[in-house]
């Protein structure tokens, strides 16, 4: 269920309700498009998957991919880094479709893990597919899913779209977003609505963007922590040390 979410030109940020569709659903609707979105963020992407693959440890025999879209860049991180055995979860079954073959795919969604008994050396959750799942204590439950299936000396790297990404959003859109947090603060300040158009293909879906607080926040009750944190500009895919310039690339390891 990886995919294009919030930050494209061709997404409107919404707080207003409107008529959205489930994300499993809105997914199965964009996935001829998949591939077209993939490629207009290509730095970006490219640059998540190198440091990935750079930071992985030797050793490492098996990799999850939650929301693995079609698969490609759970299938080149594995080839850089000799994994075994790859396994895509992916709940969209119009996604599934475009899967590469020589993987296992679970069709199941990232709130369903709690259901799976095994161990993985590596996890990855790429391209805000963490922001897919809702609400908060649907984020929590997840995390800690994924620190109990994380073998002892495993890596689990996410990358979320910056709630205070100032190159994206803009300074004034940015500086409101973080005031509105310091006076009210609330657990649903991220939560937006994404609208997509691509080509045809027109979806709203719902989401949520992140601050670095929260996400640590996340990993520590999960028992989890930030090894290494990376911006990378959404445009680029340049590494940044200033928060606000990009979203956000972790690895968290077991505390």
């Amino acid at each position: 269920m990886t995919g294009p979410t919030l930050q494209d030109k061709d997404v409107a940020l919404l707080r207003e309700p409107t008529n959205v569709t489930e994300p499993v659903a809105a997914y199965d609707l964009m996935a001829t498009e998949f591939e077209r979105l993939s490629r207009a963020r290509q730095s970006y992407l490219a640059k998540v998957e190198g440091v990935i693959s750079d930071n992985i440890q030797r050793g490492s025999r098996s990799l999850l991919d939650v929301g693995a879209g079609d698969g490609r860049r759970g299938g080149r991180i594995a080839q850089a880094c000799g994994i075994v055995r790859l396994v895509h979860l992916e709940p969209s079954a119009a996604m599934r479709e475009r899967c590469l073959t020589g993987a296992e795919i679970w069709p199941i969604r990232a709130e369903q893990l709690d259901s799976v008994q095994e161990e993985f050396d590596v996890i990855v959750c790429l391209w805000n597919v963490l922001g897919h799942v809702a609400p908060m204590s649907a984020r929590r439950n997840v995390f800690r899913q994924f620190a109990r299936l994380l073998s002892p000396r495993g890596s689990l790297f996410i990358d979320v779209n910056h709630r205070y990404n100032a190159l994206q959003y803009g300074f004034w859109i940015t500086a409101s977003r973080f005031l509105h947090d310091l006076i009210r603060p609330h657990e649903t300040n991220g939560d937006v609505v994404a609208r997509w158009k691509a080509g045809e293909t027109q979806c709203s879906t719902y989401g949520h963007v992140f601050t670095d607080a929260e996400m640590q926040t996340l990993a520590r009750a999960a028992g989890l922590h930030a090894t290494r944190r990376f911006v990378i500009d959404y445009s680029s895919g340049q590494i940044h040390r200033c928060r606000y310039f990009g979203n956000l690339l972790y690895e968290f390891r077991r505390a």
